[in-house]
């Protein structure tokens, strides 16, 4: 298999899967199988009862220390309103870590079953959000043109010898929403996918299932495409992008991320991410693209395009835009990134509130139940919250 990785001293990521909802493909020799998910516990509600020692390994912890006694009081409040639900979830053998900020400072952070509560971990299809923010900002840089754009010309060097027509109709928005058309290379065409010998050439190659601009065919080929336009467009690796273009914001770092076989980071799968990370990701989605520290990173106007439903996916129901999936969470429209295992990052705005999520990798989330146990658990948190 031709596969690269970079700054990989945290954790080993594995390539053998992304579709959030697939079931395991073999695992590469240096990840452990862990046994099977338990039966889906009804989570979060009254009748729940928990064996003694189910609590959580690591402590919650509450905000960084403020100067004030009052701010310090005011913080404590919320956590310890979110102590039981997160107690409650050591229950769940899957979840490494969970971490909430709500009103812009973090009020809670856990971790399970032996993991750190800020440990970096492969955030796998979560990616595709980061990929999207990168998208917004090269158009709003004058990298790129807009989502209208065609991609046949930016991938030109790539395009099968005798290519099919409708090549030429594919937008950059197409391959954000998973509306290009192309046949899937995740579920079981990843693995025949990734062992190509380009990822670029592959995935521009594969037949049409559906027009351009049609149904949505979840396609991590699709998320690649995006990251090699960026890569060609800017002139740069998409890691170096990422770390200009997002790094200077507080807390916000990528601990590692895989290569294809030409050097170009993988669009949209095995990703290394600390919570902590992904919270100060989704932060700076809550607050319209805008830093702690005043700075506009993301266009506010990207942010509304990235979260417009422009399609539905089979899997799940959930409406889903630039990247990011939409659903209603505690009664509250919420946005969302998925990656497979259960590695989730929750958006809430109208109630102020951010949730990143890590679990293991070597199960998949959506017919295990475990995806539904996570929403349940995000829905939780938002109404104990109020």
């Amino acid at each position: 298999m031709f596969y690269s990785m970079v700054l990989s001293t945290e954790i080993p990521v594995s390539p053998d899967r992304d579709h959030p909802n697939w079931p395991s493909l073999p695992i590469l020799p240096f990840m452990h199988r862990r046994s099977l998910l338990a039966a889906p516990l009804l989570l979060l509600t009254p009748r729940l009862a928990f064996p003694q020692g189910a609590a959580a390994e690591t402590p919650s912890a509450t905000a960084p220390p403020a100067g004030a006694p009052d701010d310090a009081q005011a913080q404590a409040a919320p956590a310890d309103a979110l102590a039981p639900i997160l107690d409650r979830a050591a229950s769940l053998p899957s979840l490494h870590a969970v971490r909430v900020a709500h009103d812009g400072r973090t009020i809670a952070a856990r971790g399970y079953h032996g993991h750190a509560a800020d440990g970096a971990g492969n955030i796998k299809s979560a990616s595709k959000s980061v990929i999207s923010a990168l998208i917004g900002i090269a158009i709003e840089k004058g990298v790129l043109e807009g989502p209208d754009q065609k991609i046949a010309p930016l991938l030109e060097a790539d395009l099968p010898a005798d290519p099919d027509p409708r090549l030429k109709e594919i937008t950059i928005g197409n391959l954000l929403s998973m509306q290009a058309g192309l046949g899937r290379t995740s579920g079981p065409n990843y693995g025949r996918w990734i062992s190509s010998r380009n990822w670029v050439r592959a995935a521009l190659a594969e037949p049409f299932d559906d027009e351009p601009g049609g149904a949505m065919l979840y396609s991590t080929g699709s998320t690649h495409l995006l990251s090699a336009i960026l890569t060609r467009q800017a002139k740069r690796p998409t890691l170096a992008l990422a770390r200009d273009w997002l790094g200077g914001v507080e807390g916000f770092s990528i601990a590692s991320w895989a290569r294809d076989p030409q050097g170009i980071y993988f669009g949209g799968n095995d990703m290394a991410m600390r919570p902590s990370s992904l919270v100060a990701f989704g932060e700076l989605y809550r607050n319209r693209g805008r830093a702690p520290d005043g700075r506009q990173v993301i266009p506010a106007r990207w942010i509304a395009e990235s979260w417009q439903p422009r399609t539905r996916s089979r899997f799940t129901g959930d409406d889903y835009g630039y990247g990011w999936f939409g659903r209603d969470i505690a009664g509250s429209p919420a946005h969302y990134g998925w990656g497979y295992g259960g590695q989730m990052i929750y958006v809430i705005p109208e109630r102020a509130l951010t949730i990143a999520m890590l679990s293991a990798t070597d199960q998949p989330a959506g017919r295990s139940g475990y995806r539904d146990e996570l929403h349940a658990l995000a829905a939780g948190i938002a109404a104990a919250l109020g």
